[in-house]
C-alpha cells in the first residue's frame, strides 16, 4: 500500500465515520495528508486529519481520532493504529500491505509512478529559446535540463506535451550579430554593441567559405548574407548542442514568421476591435492593468513599429489556435515582468489567465577551487553549455541543473560534480542502481530467484524503511508534476539510494559461500529489484542514464 493508497483509505474511512456519527463528511479535504514520522518507532505513517477537520465537524479531535483508529483497525492493510497527543494517528501497516508495494513495482515496471490524471490535457512547454546570437549559456542549459525533465514528468501523468523552442530571429539583436560577423570577416574588432568570441570568427569564416563572393557585395547585401547564413549556422550549432545534451524539441517556432504572416497585425486588430487596446500619445497600449498587470503595455509604438510584446501576444494567440489547453513558459531571471503581461494578454483575448504559466529560473554559477569561473574563451563573455559538459559530463550537468528549485540560484562546484565519490549526488544515485544490477547478476549466478517472495519475512527496520521509500515514488512524481518542480524527484532518488545502501549494509541479500538460498533471500532480492526499477524510472524522468556498471 503506497501513501496515496493509504490516503484514499483514510478519506473513505473518515467519511464513513463522520456519516455514522451524524456529521457532515464534506468537511474533509479532497486529499488526506499522510506523512512518514521522523521516528520510525511511532509507526509507518501518520496523519493529522482528525485535528484538521474536528472543529468544522463539531467534535473534539481526540474523539474523532479514536473513532478513526477503531475503524481502521479492521482494515486488512493496517496492523495497528495509535492515537497520539491531541489527535494524531500513527499507523503501522500489515506486512502484506508493504509487500503489495513491491508487487506493484514488479507489475508496472517502467510505468511505476505513471498515471492518467492529465490524460486529455494538451500542454505547450516552451523552454530554452535562447537568441541565435551565441552558444547556449548556463541559464539556457538549466532550462534545457529542467524543461526536458518537466516534459517527461508531465508526459508520465498522461498529458500530451509539445516541447517548443521560440526562435528569436527578429529584432535588433540579430542585426548586431550580423554586424559582428561582418566585422570579423573584415578583420575588424567587434562593434561596441556586438558579440565577440571564437565562435564569431568560426561562423564568419564558414559564411565566407559558403559564399566566396560575399565580401564583394554592397554593404547592405553583404550584411543580409551574413545575417541569414550566420543565424542558420548558429542555430544549427545550438540544436546540435542541445541534442547532445539529451534535449530535443517537437517544434522550432520562428518569431519572424509572426511578422511575415501578418499574425502580429491580426492580433493587434483583434485587441483594438475588442477595446483592449487604446491610443495614447500616438502609440497603442494594452489595457493590461485591468487584468492584473502592474502597468499598461505599449504594443504599437508611436513610430508605428510593433513593440516586443506584440510578438508575444501574437505568439500566445498562435499557441491557443493550435489547441493547447495550457501554455507553460520557462524564462530567465530577468523576465519577472512577463508573468503579468502574458496573463493579461491571455485575458484580453478572452482566455482564462490560468492557461498561462510562467516559471522563472535563477542564475547558475561555476566554481573551481573555490573561485568563480567567469568567462569562456570560446564564447567570449559567458560560460556555455559546452563548457559545462566538458567539465563534468552530460549526466552530472543535467542532474545538477535539475536538483535545485528553479527559484534558487546554483553554485556548481566543478571538482565535486566531476568526482566519482558518494559526495557527488548523481554518482551516489547511479552507483546505487549499478550496485543493484550487480546484485541481480550475482543472484543469477547463484540461482537465487526473486519469484514468489514472502514479504512477511521482511521484518528488519532497514527493510521496512526501504519498502516505504519505494512506495513514496508515485506521490513524489505527482507532486513534481503538479508543482512543476522536477528537483523533488532528484532529492527523492538520493533518499532512496540512501535507504538502499543502509538496507544492503544491514541485511544479507544473497547467501554466503555454500549456504543454501532461503526464502528471506528471495524476498530481499525482490525488494532490491523493485528499488532498482524505481531508481531507473526516476533517472529516466530526469533524462539521466541509469548505468548497469560503474
Amino acid at each position: 500500500m503506497t501513501p496515496a493508497d493509504l490516503a484514499e483509505l483514510l478519506h473513505a474511512t473518515a467519511a464513513a465515520v463522520l456519516t455514522e456519527h451524524g456529521l457532515d463528511p464534506a468537511v474533509l479535504p479532497a486529499t488526506v495528508t499522510v506523512d512518514r514520522p521522523r521516528n520510525p518507532e511511532h509507526g509507518d505513517y501518520a496523519t493529522n486529519v482528525a485535528m484538521q477537520v474536528a472543529k468544522k465537524a463539531g467534535v473534539s479531535p481526540r474523539d474523532l481520532a479514536t473513532w478513526l483508529a477503531n475503524a481502521l483497525a479492521g482494515a486488512d492493510a493496517v496492523d495497528a493504529v495509535d492515537v497520539a497527543g491531541p489527535g494524531f494517528l500513527n499507523i503501522r501497516l500489515a506486512k502484506s500491505a508493504q509487500g503489495a508495494i513491491v508487487e506493484r513495482v514488479q507489475r508496472e515496471n517502467d510505468r511505476y509512478g505513471w498515471s492518467d490524471e492529465l490524460t486529455g490535457t494538451s500542454i505547450n512547454l516552451e523552454f530554452v529559446s535562447a537568441n541565435p546570437t551565441g552558444p547556449v549559456h548556463l541559464g539556457g542549459a538549466r532550462w534545457a535540463a529542467v524543461g526536458d525533465a518537466l516534459g517527461r514528468i508531465l508526459t508520465s501523468r498522461g498529458a500530451a506535451v509539445t516541447r517548443e523552442y521560440y526562435f528569436n530571429d527578429h529584432g535588433a539583436q540579430i542585426d548586431r550579430f550580423a554586424r559582428s560577423l561582418v566585422a570579423s570577416a573584415l578583420g575588424l574588432p567587434a562593434p561596441e554593441d556586438g558579440y565577440a568570441g571564437e565562435y564569431i570568427a568560426e561562423i564568419a569564416a564558414a559564411v565566407v567559405t559558403q559564399r566566396p563572393d560575399v565580401m564583394g557585395l554592397p554593404d547592405d547585401e553583404r550584411q543580409e548574407v551574413f545575417r541569414a547564413l550566420g543565424v542558420d549556422a548558429m542555430f544549427t550549432k545550438i540544436k546540435s548542442d542541445l541534442h547532445e545534451f539529451g534535449t530535443d524539441f517537437d517544434v522550432y517556432f520562428h518569431e519572424n514568421s509572426l511578422f511575415e504572416s501578418g499574425a502580429v497585425e491580426r492580433a493587434v486588430e483583434t485587441l483594438k476591435s475588442s477595446g483592449n487596446l487604446y491610443e495614447k500619445d500616438g502609440a497603442w497600449w494594452l489595457r493590461s492593468t485591468e487584468y492584473g498587470d502592474d502597468k499598461d503595455r505599449v504594443v504599437v509604438k508611436s513610430d508605428g513599429n510593433a513593440a516586443y510584446i506584440a510578438g508575444d501576444i501574437a505568439y500566445f494567440q498562435d499557441k491557443r489556435s493550435r489547441g493547447f489547453d495550457l501554455c507553460i513558459y520557462m524564462l530567465g531571471a530577468d523576465h519577472h515582468g512577463y508573468i503579468g503581461r502574458l496573463k493579461a494578454a491571455a485575458a484580453a483575448f478572452g482566455d482564462d489567465p490560468a492557461t498561462v504559466e510562467v516559471l522563472i529560473g535563477q542564475m547558475v554559477n561555476l566554481v573551481r577551487d573555490g573561485v568563480a569561473v567567469k568567462m569562456s574563451k570560446r564564447a567570449g563573455t559567458v560560460i556555455s553549455l559546452d563548457d559545462l559538459v566538458e567539465a563534468i559530463g552530460i549526466d552530472a550537468a543535467r542532474y545538477v541543473m535539475v536538483r535545485s528549485s528553479v527559484d534558487s540560484s546554483i553554485d556548481i562546484d566543478l571538482a565535486l560534480w566531476a568526482s566519482r565519490s558518494n559526495d557527488n549526488p548523481v554518482y551516489y544515485v547511479q552507483y546505487a542502481h549499478a550496485r543493484l544490477c550487480s546484485l541481480a547478476r550475482g543472484a543469477e549466478e547463484l540461482g537465487v530467484s526473486a519469484a514468489d517472495p514472502d514479504f512477511a519475512l521482511l521484518t528488519h527496520a532497514a527493510e521496512g524503511d526501504l519498502v516505504r521509500t519505494v512506495g513514496e515514488f508515485p506521490r513524489v512524481v505527482a507532486s513534481a508534476a503538479g508543482l512543476r518542480e522536477p528537483h523533488r524527484i532528484a532529492r527523492y532518488l538520493e533518499e532512496l539510494a540512501g535507504a538502499y545502501h543502509r538496507f544492503y549494509g544491514a541485511c544479507r541479500v544473497l547467501p554466503r559461500g555454500d549456504e543454501d538460498p532461503m526464502p528471506v533471500h528471495t524476498a530481499r532480492l525482490a525488494l532490491g529489484d523493485a528499488t532498482r526499477q524505481v531508481l531507473a524510472n526516476g533517472l529516466a524522468m530526469l533524462g539521466v542514464s541509469a548505468p548497469e556498471k560503474m
